[in-house]
């Protein structure tokens, strides 16, 4: 996840310039089926549909990036289809809609996620970096 919203590259600049402290947040993976872009939020899967956000932790940066440090689970999906989804972006609120997205990308390839149906993230496998 290279791209970065226009919300998190302002806090960025204001920390390290020294104008605003940034305090880092509890970082959440959400599942997207419509991206979100550098200035717009996207559209989520929905809440209600057995769906939730997934705190996830990262190992340090090195070499430019950093990335999961545990497996990140979605689903079983048990209630209803969640829709195509077409990527996903890291926010710094649990509560589905709410916060602000900071890292977001889209998948090579959609998938519709139908019950039944789940979405994992293996350790090492969410990447972010800066360049």
């Amino acid at each position: 996840m290279s791209n970065m919203s226009d919300y998190l590259e302002l806090k960025v600049l204001d920390h390290t310039l020294g104008t605003t402290a940034y305090t880092a947040p509890t970082v959440y993976l959400a599942l997207y089926t419509t991206m979100p872009t550098d200035s717009t939020a996207g559209t989520e899967v929905a809440s209600g549909v057995g769906y939730a956000r997934q705190a996830v932790a990262f190992d340090a940066a090195s070499s430019g990036s950093a990335a999961n440090s545990a497996v990140e689970t979605f689903g079983p999906n048990t209630t209803t289809n969640w829709g195509t989804v077409t990527g996903a972006a890291l926010v710094d609120s649990g509560t589905i809609g709410a916060g602000n997205v900071l890292y977001y990308k889209a998948f090579s390839s959609s998938r519709a996620v139908v019950i039944g149906d789940k979405i994992e993230f293996a350790a090492g496998s969410i990447t972010v970096s800066i360049d």
